[in-house]
């Protein structure tokens, strides 16, 4: 089934006119003809719209088998390494790649949106560590809990290392995930992207 029998099934199921459908997606009737009648297919914004009205998801609406990309994904996955070279380069390279591909590739989306939220909490974590270095609060506070302890230059990389290998055991695992086409699952993280 093409996508325009399938836009029209979808109308036709939730049994409603051209002009109602136009009107629910504030789109202008002759595009909905247009799309009916194959003379274009609906992108982006269009299909978004177009699947709120039908009550439905642009994956429903799109043959997604004729555009997934597995090799995209796990690229994606991988490219939140990045942090390793500099900790927003975890956040760019995803992003972009995010940003390119999210309403044209099966999955990319909901990974793209799951691999932001967490390399973001990541890198505010991050910079919050460094903020209680500079102002002295991080050895005001262990100093407090562990009186007795010798701090030295090794223990300030400490939280470091357990944050970077954190970041990278959760990337790998999600990476593999991905690859082995299973869900993956980014956490901790704030739900900054919904």
């Amino acid at each position: 089934m093409n996508l325009a029998q399938k836009v029209k099934e979808l109308r036709n199921r939730k049994g409603i006119s051209q002009e109602m459908l136009a009107e629910e997606s504030g789109l202008s009737l002759r595009t909905i003809q247009r799309i009916e009648n194959n003379e274009t297919v609906p992108r982006g914004d269009t299909l978004k719209r177009l699947a709120i009205a039908l009550d439905t998801s642009p994956d429903e609406i799109v043959d997604w088998k004729i555009q997934e990309d597995q090799n995209y994904l796990t690229l994606m996955s991988l490219s939140a390494l990045g942090f390793l070279f500099f900790p927003l380069l975890g956040i760019i390279i995803p992003l972009t790649m995010w940003i390119f591909k999210k309403d044209k590739l099966k999955n990319v989306n909901e990974l793209g949106k799951s691999m932001l939220n967490f390399q973001i909490s990541w890198t505010l974590l991050l910079f919050l560590y460094y903020m209680f270095l500079l102002t002295g609060m991080f050895g005001g506070i262990l100093g407090r809990i562990l009186p007795n302890w010798n701090f030295g230059i090794f223990t300030m990389f400490i939280p470091l290392m357990i944050l970077y290998g954190y970041n990278i055991i959760i990337t790998i695992y999600n990476t593999v995930r991905v690859y082995n086409k299973k869900t993956f699952k980014y956490r901790p993280a704030l739900r900054i992207l919904r």
